[in-house]
């Protein structure tokens, strides 16, 4: 069973949600709040798999209730609601350590593909969110080395990812060595590549040696 928590001010949201994943077996609401800081009080009393955050919420916001969730590393997965595609607080949300970003006018099945990926430890991004992503990354200069900080906010999962593109690995052949899908590996790509504040695969590549996650070329 798949625990969740919905944190969103908006009441009618909030009852929406909260009857679409009610009628799954395997996904259970077990609270709901109206505001960051209840939302952290919660996942932190409760532990649920996911927690399904508003980006805007009056008093602390979901981008700081997501930052303290994700920092107590507890296990519980963020999975953010906007209404907007792409806008800072929605890179602000994903650098805090979101492992997924989905679109309040989403379809019912899409939420819950979204929370179960989440669940089991794999991202989720909107297709047309990822586009929009790697259009900015395209922007970003050719000299660019994450901190130590923006790779500690990487995943396991996003690590492995990583490694296995420094090793130069296809996405097809990253999905066939992780046992996962390949529209998952894009996902997970893009997120490390937001997350590190990349520009491609190649500045990636760079940013696990320089990170010390695999052995100095030669």
């Amino acid at each position: 069973m798949i625990r969740v928590v919905l944190a969103d001010d908006q009441p009618l949201v909030r009852s929406g949600i909260a009857m679409l994943l009610a009628a799954e077996a395997d996904i259970e609401v077990i609270g709901e709040c109206a505001d960051g800081a209840a939302a952290v009080e919660l996942a932190r009393r409760e532990r649920p798999d996911v927690v399904l955050m508003d980006v805007r919420m009056p008093g602390v916001d979901g981008v700081a209730a997501t930052r303290a969730i994700t920092a107590e590393g507890a296990g519980v997965r963020v999975l953010v609601l906007t209404t907007y595609h792409v806008d800072d607080a929605v890179r602000a949300a994903l650098r805090a350590g979101a492992s997924g970003f989905l679109l309040k006018d989403a379809v019912p099945d899409e939420l819950t593909m979204a929370v179960r990926a989440v669940a089991a430890g794999e991202a989720w991004l909107d297709p047309a969110v990822t586009r929009s992503l790697l259009t900015e990354f395209a922007a970003l200069g050719e000299h660019r080395v994450p901190t130590a900080g923006e790779l500690g906010r990487l995943t396991d999962r996003e690590r492995q990812v990583l490694v296995q593109m420094a090793y130069g690995l296809s996405n097809a052949e990253i999905a066939a060595r992780l046992h996962i899908g390949d529209a998952t590996v894009k996902t997970h790509v893009g997120r490390v590549l937001m997350k590190l504040g990349l520009r491609d695969r190649a500045q990636a590549v760079a940013a696990a040696y320089q990170g010390g996650l695999m052995p100095p070329p030669g």
